[in-house]
């Protein structure tokens, strides 16, 4: 079966640049590495030109597999319950530099589409931080998204896990960021930090 790695085209050299899970230091050298971000592949819908009609997913697309999981407030948010929305599901940590260079491009989109149907969703990835350290995050850079964290146990662990097999790629670097559309699918996906506008136009033919 195909994959969505192919689409991704999340290569050895790409993978570089995110924040290795089980490397320490990961900050600094992470954030050294940002400048050989590659050039990003992005899906686009091939009637895009056409706004009456639906956006065609592309060829590799797959079922987002549903998860449930808590905010910094403790509610439950599952997958399932975005239905209808465009979303970017973000896998993050705090301590990942190459992550903290996209909040704010994250919260502009959040800003500016929203209201059209964009929900950013970023799946928090901890190494020893408590919720309370992630919601105190969440204060002082002003995020204005969901972020999603364990609700008892390694639920987070199962949905890196259930995602990595969707897509036929561990993720074991971050920031990943997969776009699901609408009707639940992945149609698209980087590895590594990206700006406003390349999130922009990954989404757009969705929204």
């Amino acid at each position: 079966m195909k994959s969505l790695y192919i689409m991704m085209t999340l290569s050895v050299l790409t993978l570089s640049i995110g924040c290795g899970q089980k490397k320490d230091n990961e900050e600094a050298s992470s954030q050294d590495n940002t400048s050989s971000v590659k050039k990003e592949q992005v899906s686009k819908a091939s009637n895009q030109n056409n706004k009456s009609a639906p956006p065609q997913r592309p060829p590799v697309s797959i079922p987002a597999p549903e998860f449930t999981l808590a905010t910094t407030d403790g509610d439950l948010v599952s997958l399932s319950d975005l239905k209808g929305k465009v979303v970017l599901l973000n896998f993050w940590g705090t301590w990942c530099g190459p992550c903290r260079i996209e909040l704010p491009d994250f919260i502009k989109l959040h800003d500016k589409y929203n209201k059209d149907g964009l929900e950013i969703v970023g799946i928090t990835i901890r190494r020893g931080e408590s919720i309370e350290d992630v919601a105190r995050f969440k204060d002082q850079w002003g995020l204005n998204y969901l972020l999603l964290n364990d609700i008892s146990g390694n639920e987070v662990s199962k949905v890196t896990m259930d995602y990595s097999r969707a897509i036929g790629q561990m993720i074991s670097g971050i920031p990943t960021t997969l776009v699901i559309d609408r009707e639940g699918f992945i149609v698209s996906g980087f590895i590594g930090p990206r700006k406003e506008q390349v999130f922009y136009n990954a989404i757009k033919p969705y929204l």
